[in-house]
């Protein structure tokens, strides 16, 4: 690897490439050079108004939580699967190791639901028989991988069922993971084979990377120990997507690569000219992002403080960009961008992706300056969360019976 090639990974697994490539895209947006969509800025306000509604019908306070997977788990958490912000508020007859051990499995369930989460399409549903509720999509998808996470589906150790370990992992069978999520003929899940192959190649990851996931067994959970020796008690949430994207980059299916290293949610755009290593790439890391949110409660319950969460982009996913097409934020330029299903690698969807990143920033400053709240109050975190995810899905489901986003990929379960 040249020291170029070296430089262009390390930085195309910061959130500051995302935020760098995403606006450059926008920028030619605005000069009308992209082939694919066009930006209409005037409906900014009509967009932040309508995310200041939704957030308004889901948290009438505007007491808005952080997005993240423990919001879709609701209350089926058992106690010690609760991260819980304070130290102080376990009970009393909990040790230390004992705290620690409930975050290691929070990061367990957090990372494999995470990982799990792309686009379940609109024919699956999960029946989850504790609650008698019928959930699809991202609900469905994270009571799903709970429920099996609770029944020991990712351990090896039926002594200890709240775990995720590597061994489990390399031995999972498409039938194990259809049966777990309820997968028939009559009820397919998009991407099942793409799911259990993540899952299998995360086991390699936890087993090949003892200095991160320990060994005996190898769980995911043991992020911990590795980020708590490295950083101490403050982590920048920046530095906490790139030990991510580090961590798992190898688990993504074979795409663009970079001297033989995996850049996992990285694509090209034909409107950037080769100068170097990396610079027709456009990073998203959509999951890794999404994971990354979802670690900063269970890391904040062990003690750990994420500072400058801002750092951290939008998602660059259908329902955010969903939103922004709705809305008429972003105009598609010709009839075949809403009139067939596109790759995610193709030219239309990355520009969708990008532009949402930008756009998502701001719709971010609208809403704070609508709600009179600064960034400390109001964090993109919250945005999203209020915000601008459950007002994709809401605009959506006024638009089109089924819900369904307003431009469809062909997905294979490993990117949204």
């Amino acid at each position: 690897m040249t020291p170029e090639e070296q430089a262009a990974i390390a930085y195309l697994r910061k959130p500051q490439a995302i935020r760098d490539r995403t606006h450059q895209l926008f920028d030619l947006c605005q000069a009308d050079q992209l082939d694919h969509f066009a930006c209409d800025l005037s409906k900014l306000g009509v967009v932040a108004q309508y995310v200041v509604e939704t957030t308004q019908q889901l948290y009438p306070d505007f007491d808005v939580p952080f997005h993240s997977r423990w919001r879709h788990f609701g209350p089926r958490l058992s106690p010690l699967l609760v991260p819980r912000p304070a130290p102080g508020e376990l009970p009393p007859q909990t040790a230390p190791t004992a705290k620690i051990e409930a975050a290691r499995s929070q990061l367990d369930l957090a990372i494999i639901s995470v990982l799990l989460d792309a686009g379940a399409g609109s024919q699956w549903q999960y029946q989850d028989f504790a609650t008698n509720q019928t959930l699809g999509r991202s609900e469905g998808l994270a009571v799903a991988s709970l429920r099996a996470f609770e029944q020991g589906f990712f351990s090896t150790d039926p002594t200890l069922l709240n775990q995720v370990d590597a061994a489990a992992l390399q031995y999972l069978t498409e039938a194990d993971l259809a049966q777990a999520f309820q997968v028939s003929e009559e009820n397919p899940l998009v991407g099942l084979p793409g799911r259990l192959r993540l899952l299998q190649q995360l086991g390699t990851a936890l087993a090949t990377q003892p200095e991160r996931f320990g060994a005996n067994p190898a769980r995911p959970g043991n992020l911990l120990n590795y980020l708590t020796e490295r950083y101490g008690q403050t982590l920048d949430a920046g530095i906490l997507l790139t030990e991510v994207i580090e961590s798992f980059g190898s688990i993504w299916p074979g795409r663009v690569a970079l001297a033989d290293t995996n850049l996992g949610d990285v694509w090209s755009h034909p409107a950037f000219t080769d100068q170097g290593p990396g610079t027709t790439l456009v990073p998203f890391h959509k999951l890794s992002q999404w994971l990354t949110y979802s670690l900063v409660e269970p890391l904040t319950a062990a003690g750990i403080t994420i500072s400058n969460l801002d750092a951290l982009t939008g998602l660059a996913e259908y329902r955010n960009g969903g939103l922004c097409v709705d809305l008429g934020l972003l105009v598609p330029k010709h009839s075949e961008v809403m009139g067939q299903p596109h790759l995610p690698g193709s030219p239309i969807v990355v520009e969708w992706r990008a532009l949402t990143v930008v756009m998502l920033d701001k719709i971010g400053d609208c809403v704070r300056q609508l709600l009179n709240k600064s960034s400390e109050e109001l964090p993109l975190i919250k945005v999203l969360e209020g915000g601008t995810w459950a007002a994709g899905r809401r605009i959506a489901k006024q638009l089109r019976p089924t819900g369904v986003p307003p431009i469809a990929i062909q997905s294979d379960g490993t990117v949204f």
